[in-house]
């Protein structure tokens, strides 16, 4: 019987062996493994954190249960039916690391497989919270308004896929993660104003890129002049400069303090007070500048969808090491679902968590998304009649 790849395995297609060896070579991940046919490496532990995410399952009983249920896929896809202790003391000893590293170079094949060109460059950058129980997870720090750990994102909604990510305590403030994100030429970079750092506004000026986010309340503004304020719901369209020379508390001189920037004062219908976003861009229209910070919240849907639909609420350790390889593991399976969902499964017109509940029903069965099932083929008595021309000899 031929073979025929499964679901499964054409989720994984992505990932490369060569580029997951370099990750566990660099951070000795597979460190008294060994190296038999029973020897649970990182990418075994890695592929099983994976079915896990794309089956849904929420215990380590549940994953080994539901890999034995599939045995006779193991020999295509490197596998072998795990204990439960082997996956616990897997996601308490191998290393983080890994896994990020793994999920940082799937960022430029997601990049290439959902590529579009002649778009703008629109970077979203944001946080979520990753709420941990202070009894199970005694380790996890804690924030005035939450204890766990920090998902930090650069988003780019255009092709749906992260750009960067990094994951930290609860207790690091989201400008500080903010000034590591890469910046690119010419890109727009969108953020609200949690991330008001002049010295890394003044870096994003310098890369040749743009901001815009909302302007605080007790930010000081100068050398005000208005524009003509176009399109609806605009009420100003103004050009200002910003802050103190010397801020308080001993910090350094502000970079901005000499620059113009403008501000638009935008409507909002349910609100009495308008939004004041500000931006060095002063090409763009005012109404595209609203509009860009309307879009701002797909990275909010994003992290909902996330938390929807894969398993970054519940965890299948409690160390640190676990929490942290599980959600690097969830940025995996998402970007994998992006890549087969513009790819084989292109044809697939519907949503991408319609794809995954097809995905969960049918792992190791082959991808079939034809809606309706081809009919089995009549009998040649039951068949119509030929309506080609025939030529008849007598």
């Amino acid at each position: 019987m031929p073979f025929t790849r499964s679901a499964f395995a054409g989720l994984l297609e992505p990932l490369d062996r060569r580029v997951i060896g370099r990750a566990v070579r660099a951070h000795d991940g597979d460190h008294g493994v060994g190296g038999g046919d029973n020897a649970w490496t990182c990418e075994r532990h890695l592929k099983t954190l994976l079915f896990a995410q794309f089956a849904g399952l929420k215990s380590l009983r549940e994953i080994v249960e539901g890999l034995a249920a599939h045995s006779a896929s193991f020999y295509h896809l490197n596998l072998r039916a795990p204990c439960r202790s082997t996956l616990s003391d897997a996601n308490r000893e191998r290393p983080a690391a890994v896994f990020g590293e793994i999920a940082r170079a799937l960022i430029p094949v997601a990049a290439g497989a959902l590529r579009r060109d002649g778009e703008a460059l629109i970077r979203l950058v944001d946080s979520t919270p990753i709420p941990l129980d202070g009894n199970r997870f005694a380790w996890a720090q804690a924030n005035p308004r939450t204890r766990g750990l920090k998902l930090h994102l650069l988003h780019d909604p255009r092709q749906g896929r992260p750009v960067w990510f990094e994951v930290t305590s609860a207790k690091v403030d989201d400008v500080v993660a903010g000034r590591a994100v890469p910046l690119e030429p010419g890109a727009t970079y969108v953020f609200d104003k949690g991330y008001t750092d002049y010295r890394w506004w003044s870096e994003i000026l310098a890369a040749g890129s743009f901001f815009l986010t909302r302007r605080k309340r007790n930010a000081r503004c100068r050398e005000i002049s208005e524009n003509p304020a176009q399109g609806d719901g605009i009420l100003f369209d103004r050009t200002l400069k910003i802050g103190h020379r010397q801020p308080r508390g001993g910090a350094a001189i502000n970079p901005l303090y000499d620059l113009s920037l403008r501000e638009v004062v935008v409507a909002r219908p349910d609100k009495a007070e308008p939004l004041y976003l500000l931006t060095n861009d002063f090409h763009r229209p005012a109404a595209e500048i609203a509009r860009l910070y309307k879009e701002r919240w797909d990275i909010e849907l994003l992290f909902k969808w996330i938390k929807q639909n894969l398993k970054i609420r519940s965890f299948l350790g409690r160390s640190e090491n676990a929490v942290r390889i599980q959600i690097y593991v969830a940025l995996i399976a998402f970007m994998l679902l992006r890549i087969l969902h513009h790819t084989a499964a292109r044809g697939f017109k519907a949503s991408t968590a319609l794809l995954l509940t097809q995905l969960k029903i049918a792992l190791f069965s082959p991808l079939r998304l034809r809606t309706t099932p081809k009919p089995p083929p009549k009998p040649p008595a039951l068949r119509p009649p030929n309506p080609q021309a025939c030529l008849a000899f007598k």
